[in-house]
């Protein structure tokens, strides 16, 4: 069984209007939500083998507030992932090798959060699943049990193992 873990950057900053949208960091609260992620991330042993992450700087931003891990995962920054569609960020995850167990992709939405509805064919916990339909909040992180190999992962092709909101974690010590 794999696992993928799909990640939503923490919440960025919309401080100076002449920052282009790739460039915006993460405000306070979003360094501090990812700091929390990071925490819940260890305690439930969620460590990635690769990390896809989208080249914007929130997202790196938000990957850098998870390190380190236990173990140190391949980490690819990728321009395509920058606010990637559902059939692209797909098409990535298709190409991974077969070798890999665990894969975190940290990416934006809309197309992270059409991706997790895409591939959720069905859920551990029904208010997990109800909760990924309404919405994928920034930080917010969506862990996947994938049965086959990643070049056959398909829309309904995934187990939502868990739904994780920042709101739902509590403050990082």
């Amino acid at each position: 069984m794999r696992q993928l873990l799909l990640l939503r950057h923490a919440k960025s900053s919309w401080d100076d209007p002449r920052q282009s949208d790739h460039g915006r960091p993460l405000n306070a609260r979003g360094r501090e939500a990812a700091a929390g992620m990071r925490q819940a991330m260890l305690a439930l042993g969620l460590a990635p083998d690769v990390v896809l992450v989208s080249s914007a700087r929130r997202t790196m931003q938000t990957l850098e507030a998870l390190l380190p891990w236990p173990d140190t995962p391949i980490i690819e920054p990728m321009d395509r992932l920058y606010l990637a569609t559902a059939p692209q960020l797909l098409a990535v995850l298709n190409n991974v090798a077969e070798t890999v167990r665990s894969v975190l992709l940290v990416g934006h939405n809309p197309g992270l959060h059409e991706l997790a509805q895409t591939l959720a064919g069905s859920s551990r916990d029904p208010a997990d699943a109800a909760r990924l339909a309404a919405r994928y909040p920034t930080g917010a992180l969506a862990e996947f049990a994938v049965p086959g190999p990643w070049h056959r992962l398909a829309p309904g092709g995934a187990r939502l193992v868990r739904f994780l909101c920042p709101r739902d974690l509590p403050l990082p010590a």
